[in-house]
């Protein structure tokens, strides 16, 4: 992935146990913005068909997804889903998936809507889809810096 104009849409996706948050840049992927979330069912199989739905819906044409690391940067049985997740993006998509560690993203989105004055009671689809923007905007600020002047 990288910074530029004109290079389309980056679709985020933070792959939780329960929701999946989803950002989407806009087309100079300088802004990232919550797209909504994926409720998933507990024993049913991942929503990947969902996900392309969305992927499409969104006309993006990049892929962020989170990567759950433990604290010391190791992977976690749901990043080897994670990682398995986004060889199947990438073969449905035909998209580039770049994998973007996670760690803290919810708690940066808690720490935002609570300086704000606001609530999570009751939306915990809103935080997940936060916690996709978080991602995707760091990911954003990243790609910018390694841009050559």
């Amino acid at each position: 992935m990288s910074a530029g104009a004109g290079q389309g849409r980056i679709l985020a996706i933070d792959y939780g146990e329960r929701r999946i948050g989803l950002a989407v840049s806009d087309p100079s992927r300088t802004i990232a913005t919550p797209a909504g979330f994926i409720l998933r069912r507990a024993g049913k199989r991942p929503p990947v068909a969902e996900l392309v739905r969305r992927f499409e819906a969104l006309d993006a044409s990049d892929i962020v997804l989170g990567l759950p690391l433990d604290g010391d940067g190791n992977d976690t049985p749901r990043a080897v889903e994670v990682r398995e997740i986004a060889r199947v993006l990438t073969e449905r998509t035909g998209a580039p998936v770049r994998l973007v560690d996670e760690r803290f993203t919810t708690a940066a989105a808690l720490r935002a809507i609570k300086e704000l004055g606001g609530s999570t009671a009751g939306r915990k689809g809103d935080v997940d889809a936060l916690a996709a923007t978080v991602l995707l905007q760091h990911a954003l600020s990243f790609a910018a810096r390694e841009v050559p002047e």
